[in-house]
């Protein structure tokens, strides 16, 4: 084999399943790429030498296991990169921020845990917005992550996952955990060409993440495609006690969803989506991606979610609220960064002030703001009321059709440094993907087309609570028909 990087998961994990190579050569050859990728600021920490040790440990386990005829795990030496968002024992985590400091946390999340419990191999820590803040991963306190994609300047991934699209779309790791709060698997995903999905709320464990908006939180995976995603989602998915909102439900096997029939299945086209300024181009990939399902046997219905135009200002106010309730343990006290002050008070004050960047702080005081008596039912109350209307109005939805197909983004990947003085105008990169959240439902994005740039655009599926299963089928049909097999030309 000569480029063992370019593989997709599913095919390594073929390939090493038929002897063609080992962990060991496929781990080498990646970490290879990462050495060779800096310029990207994907990773914050590398683990390449436990990665390789990792790498040792499953090639004995995979040669053990076809001696006494036993199965390996689904991620079986699959060296894959994980979201410096979750907590890893033994490895700093840092969320993207400075007031973690030289955080190592003692415990594993639950969703690294039942990665590595399946044999996966870590190659480190990837990149992302500060404590999951933001559509482009430039507030990240190392300095933003480059998309490897390129119009004769440096491109922002999308964000808060930036390190985690940017690493598989750069063929820097098989896949990649990201979370998802409000479009933060789905838009850098849309931005660099890859599959993201954020999964049904629930189904995946929120212990050991490193907590933004505990209702809308959701870890998902970041992939070259639906297949591997799917892969991905059923090793970090399962039931865990440790988290009060993790669902006890079983994992399908959703990688056999993958290349099913689509026939009969109704796919909802929300009018709604169709918003003033939206480039030509989108609208017209928009209306391609519905020809694409209809011929795969798919049955098109016109659907309204009447609530959407409220969608973005209610997460904007229930988003900050949580964060800044969140956020409030980081006080210098037990871990992490700490500035002495004159007094408790000051010391408070100077450890967050330097601990927190700019998008941090504002977020924190927005949701302050909302929280604090006198605006509380003005702002708060009536934000979770309008939760509750979106999420009726997909279930209203949901009597008409079974999945609904709708762009990922607005845009296409923009400049870095372009958009990042303009909070508002940053926050309108999540119109099409926060009512998802909101609604805690799953969506996938898939790469579709590329723009006059020849940059990455992506359509969106969203489905039903729980059902996971009818947006990879109809994701794959997608895929399928779009037949993106677009990569960026290497530059780094």
């Amino acid at each position: 084999m000569s480029d063992l990087t370019k593989l997709t998961l599913s095919g390594a994990l073929d390939g090493m399943a038929k002897g063609d190579f080992t962990s060991a050569e496929l781990t080498q050859a990646h970490i290879k790429a990462c050495k060779d990728a800096v310029k990207l600021n994907a990773f914050v920490t590398d683990t390449h030498e436990l990665a390789m040790d990792m790498a040792k440990a499953s090639d004995m386990r995979r040669q053990k296991a076809k001696s006494s005829g036993q199965s390996v795990g689904k991620l079986e030496g699959a060296p894959l990169g994980i979201k410096d968002l979750f907590c890893t024992e033994g490895v700093k985590t840092t969320a993207g921020s400075k007031i973690l400091g030289e955080f190592t946390p003692p415990y594993e999340s639950s969703v690294s845990a039942n990665m590595k419990a399946d044999g996966m191999v870590m190659l480190g820590k990837l990149n992302l917005d500060e404590f999951a803040m933001g559509s482009s991963n430039e507030t990240s306190a190392f300095g933003p992550v480059i998309n490897p994609w390129r119009k004769g300047q440096d491109l922002v991934p999308g964000g808060s996952s930036g390190g985690s699209a940017s690493a598989v779309a750069a063929d820097l790791c098989l896949g990649a955990t990201a979370t998802d709060t409000g479009g933060s698997i789905r838009q850098p995903a849309s931005f660099t060409g890859t599959v993201g999905i954020k999964p049904t709320y629930g189904r995946c464990s929120r212990w050991g993440t490193v907590a933004f908006a505990s209702s809308l939180d959701q870890a998902g995976p970041i992939a070259k495609t639906v297949k591997d995603s799917a892969i991905l989602l059923e090793s970090m998915s399962g039931y865990d006690p440790k988290d009060s909102t993790s669902i006890n439900a079983p994992v399908p096997d959703w990688a056999s969803a993958c290349g099913a029939s689509i026939k009969g299945l109704r796919i909802g086209i929300p009018k709604e989506y169709t918003i003033d300024g939206m480039p030509a181009e989108i609208e017209k990939l928009w209306q391609q991606g519905i020809e694409w399902l209809k011929a795969a046997g798919a049955e098109i219905v016109d659907v309204s979610l009447p609530h959407t135009k409220y969608a973005l200002p209610a997460y904007y106010v229930v988003a900050p609220a949580e964060a800044s309730s969140n956020l409030a343990r980081y006080d210098g006290m037990r871990y992490g960064l700490r500035v002495e002050g004159a007094d408790l008070a000051d010391t408070y004050e100077r450890t967050r002030t330097e601990g927190f960047g700019a998008e941090v702080r504002r977020r924190i005081m927005i949701g302050t703001y909302v929280l604090s008596a006198g605006y509380y039912d003005a702002y708060y109350l009536r934000a979770q009321k309008v939760r509750t209307r979106i999420a009726e109005d997909f279930k209203a939805a949901w009597e008409k059709c079974d999945a609904l197909l709708t762009p990922t983004c607005p845009s296409a990947p923009f400049a870095v440094g372009r958009k990042v003085n303009d909070p508002i105008t940053m926050y309108l990169n999540d119109i099409f993907t926060v009512t998802a959240n909101l609604a805690g439902l799953p969506g996938i994005s898939i790469p579709a087309a590329l723009d006059a740039d020849g940059l990455p655009l992506g359509l969106q599926i969203i489905g039903r609570a729980m059902d996971e299963e009818t947006v990879f089928k109809a994701a794959s049909a997608l895929e399928d028909a779009a037949g993106f097999t677009a990569k960026p030309e290497k530059w780094w």
